[in-house]
């Protein structure tokens, strides 16, 4: 009985991490450039509670990490000259920030005092040939499909937009980045498109994670039915036992 309430319990720690998943998906349904979460599931074997000689032993639900859907976002129209959007799957903007190369598909971008081009949070947006700076004397600035940029007919730089083999290298940093955690080396990604005054809205379907999360709820609250079943067997087994005594 014990080893049903331990695999009950491994289940329970689980859901409750899902819970807080689905709930932060919805918390961001709004986001720019937010990729809907999930959890991975894995299952370990460990031995049982008593008999631990006799095979087979018990499988426990584990976590196995969270794993991400980097699926196109709906692109919305901003009318700001300096927001952009990629039109198509598993590419990033490449930045730079006190901690290293960072990566985004949040184009919400500024200029700093300096000109430079920058993220809502102060990371240089990175262009061919590093930096991008650009002078509002010269005027209106206009980005291509490829991306690169013009103020008035004179070309500035080419945002620098890349793409990982395995995007499984890429981990959340917050404030909508994410860091390569390999030593895999980014790519350009030719293959896609920059939209000039436009945002990637997140890609979460609230109604699904709504959902997701009355499901997890019913299942949390199956397991521990369940749970409480099995401490009520046992509490009846042994006072039977007590009594046969």
């Amino acid at each position: 009985m014990e080893n049903a309430a331990y695999v009950g319990l491994s289940r329970q720690m689980t859901l409750r991490r899902e819970l807080d998943i689905v709930a932060n998906n919805i918390a961001n349904a709004d986001t720019t450039g937010f990729k809907v979460e999930q959890l991975l599931l894995g299952e370990e074997v460990g031995e049982r509670a008593r008999n631990a000689f006799v095979r087979p032993g018990v499988s426990f639900v584990i976590d196995n990490g969270v794993g991400r859907d980097f699926g196109q976002g709906a692109l919305g129209q901003t009318g700001r000259t300096l927001d952009f959007a990629i039109e198509g799957e598993g590419a990033f903007f490449a930045l730079k920030d006190g901690n290293g190369d960072a990566y985004t598909r949040d184009g919400a971008f500024t200029l700093d005092p300096e000109g430079r081009l920058t993220t809502q949070g102060g990371a240089a947006v990175q262009g061919d040939g590093g930096d991008i700076v650009l002078n509002p004397a010269l005027g209106k600035v206009s980005v291509a499909a490829d991306g690169t940029i013009s103020q008035d007919g004179q070309l500035v730089g080419r945002l620098s937009v890349v793409r990982f083999d395995t995007l499984g290298v890429l981990e959340k940093s917050g404030d909508g980045l994410y860091r390569n955690a390999s030593n895999a080396a980014p790519v350009a990604a030719n293959d896609v498109q920059v939209r000039q005054a436009m945002l990637e809205g997140s890609n979460v379907n609230p109604i699904l994670e709504i959902t997701n999360l009355i499901e997890i709820q019913r299942a949390y609250e199956s397991v521990t039915k369940m749970i409480e079943n099995t401490n009520d067997l046992s509490r009846r087994a042994v006072e039977r036992l007590g009594r046969a005594a």
